[in-house]
């Protein structure tokens, strides 16, 4: 074949192709012009009106689906989305608001609440009494649910998260203000700012996990509450106590707060607490106090475990207003460290059970022969001058120490006696 002749066939044969191709685009356009255009997904039905059809005393239950909020409950009936029905905030102030007594609130999913922290824009606003929280999912929103001058209500195994954003921008799991006879219990609290307990005595915690915040719980004014059986981890801090008297706190597991800052329990101005059969573990202190305002109400911290923290326990200011028995003290950098003048220690340290303890126990009967004794040499540098803490386990600080309980060159001053120390540790509790 000749050359021309070629040219002239491969130039049909890509004509031919270009045609091909051109059909079929016109083809395709055609389908896409008799196709149906395409249905935008429907809005969500708002919650309020089948609220507003629900007599008072009356139930309703909501069937799967998503409804639209925000949306106000203003007289007593139970809404029971059975963990099927989604509550969309849009965005704007808090989901749902209870503001009525004797309500039940149960099965739902909140979410999408707005994003003031003023407005405290929030899932759940409970302003009213004997009501019951239970059961319900709240994500994707800045604060929890908020009890507001609210008393005598029951939040109960409900599981809450704040947005995924840096810590200071989230909004609190829980907020309450200003309410008394609360049952917060059972309750999966994570990805949050804290928990805040202002201006709201005699309340009952029991059983809530909370972790991934900056303050676990934080009492202000908020004494005789009790604190029982919780799990804290991988807070900043796990519990703060601030002008709170006759708080319990007990059988809790508080492990791994390692904030600079940070401790396992931190007391100030506060009298008549009872710190009792709690495990402390991984902070960086494990128990933190000031004295007590009243010289007659002490701080009792009676048998727990407080073990692998930087320090075991931190008593600053005044000294005295501690009652220390039937503690374990294990594998802490420093067991305690005790703040104040060059006085007598006025704390009281019984029957404790330290893990460095050297002495013997001639006659077996579980105490130690001679006293347990801390005693501060240069390590007194620190603990009464804050701002050398930033040297301390620095080498010159540790040789500086190392060279004066070799050779003092002055006295050293106890830190702590515990005059019946226990010989062999206790087994631990199951």
């Amino acid at each position: 074949m000749s050359l021309a002749r070629r040219e002239r066939s491969d130039a049909g044969r890509l004509s031919s192709g270009t045609a091909h191709r051109a059909f079929f685009r016109l083809l395709l356009c055609g389908f896409a012009l008799l196709a149906p255009p395409a249905q935008a997904a429907p809005a969500p039905a708002p919650l309020q009106p089948l609220i507003d059809a629900t007599p008072s005393g009356g139930t309703l239950v909501l069937p799967p689906g998503t409804y639209a909020g925000p949306a106000t409950i203003d007289r007593p009936m139970v809404v029971d989305g059975g963990g099927k029905a989604h509550i969309d905030g849009l965005g704007k102030g808090s989901v749902l608001r209870v503001h009525t007594n004797s309500a039940v609130i149960r099965g739902l999913v909140l979410t999408n609440s707005g994003d003031s922290h003023d407005r405290v824009d929030s899932a759940l606003v409970v302003e009213g009494d004997f009501n019951r929280i239970e059961g319900n999912r709240i994500e994707d929103v800045l604060f929890g649910i908020t009890l507001h001058r609210a008393n005598d209500n029951v939040v109960i195994r409900n599981v809450i998260r704040s947005r995924p954003v840096d810590l200071a921008d989230r909004g609190d799991g829980l907020r309450l203000w200003y309410g008394t006879g609360n049952r917060i219990e059972g309750n999966d609290i994570a990805q949050i700012r804290d928990v805040t307990i202002s201006n709201a005595p005699r309340n009952r915690y029991i059983g809530n996990r909370i972790r991934d915040s900056r303050r676990a719980m934080n009492f202000l004014f908020a004494g005789r509450s009790l604190v029982e059986g919780n799990d804290l981890q991988y807070n900043a801090t796990g519990l703060t106590i601030l002008n709170s008297d006759g708080i319990v706190i007990r059988r809790n597991r508080i492990a791994h707060a390692m904030d600079a800052s940070g401790a396992g329990v931190a007391l100030k101005e506060s009298s008549a607490a009872l710190i009792h059969d709690n495990e402390i573990i991984h902070c960086a202190v494990g128990i933190m106090a000031d004295s007590p305002l009243h010289s007659l109400n002490r701080i009792s911290i009676i048998g727990n475990r407080l073990s692998h923290n930087i320090t075991g326990i931190n008593f600053y200011g005044e000294r005295g207003g501690h009652l220390i028995y039937h503690n374990r003290f294990e594998h802490n950098l420093w067991q305690a460290t005790v703040g104040g003048d060059e006085k007598n220690d006025l704390n009281v340290w019984y029957n404790n059970y330290w893990d460095d303890y050297e002495g013997f126990d001639r006659n077996a009967d579980g105490v130690g022969d001679t006293p347990y004794e801390i005693h501060a040499f240069a390590d007194r540098i620190w603990m009464d001058t804050p701002m050398a803490r930033f040297f301390r386990n620095s080498p010159v600080l540790e040789l500086l120490d190392f060279l004066e309980r070799l050779a003092p060159f002055s006295s050293p001053v106890l830190v702590l006696r515990d005059t019946a120390p226990v010989a062999h540790a206790r087994r631990e509790r199951p």
